[in-house]
């Protein structure tokens, strides 16, 4: 009845259950720079969840403006495609710059 307690939350979450199998792909958070490459992780998934629901709220507006006959509610609906679109290009690059930067300076596994 109470195996609930038993759960050892920090365990299931970095190391998958077993032990030396890491979500983290082997990120051991020893120093500096396993900080900024976990960070960096967050930030460009978290930066992936924000740019779909952009797109998302979007391609809602563009189905609901279409059968109101708003041109305002539609080019509304066509500019948050186009920021999330923008949003995507500068992502992308940035991904790429950071793992460009990452071979130069011989640092494996940045991202």
């Amino acid at each position: 009845m109470n195996k609930l307690a038993q759960v050892q939350i920090g365990n299931q979450f970095f190391t998958g259950g077993t032990a030396g199998s890491s979500v983290f792909a082997g990120q051991d958070l020893k120093g500096v720079s396993s900080l900024v490459t976990l960070f960096l992780r967050g930030a460009f998934v978290l930066a992936g969840l924000i740019l779909l629901f952009y797109f998302i709220l979007g391609g809602i507006g563009m189905i609901g403006s279409a059968g109101k006959n708003d041109p305002k509610a539609a080019e509304q609906a066509k500019q948050t495609i186009t920021s999330a679109v923008m949003g995507f290009v500068v992502v992308f690059t940035a991904y790429w710059i950071v793992k460009l930067l990452g071979t130069l300076f011989g640092i494996q596994n940045i991202i």
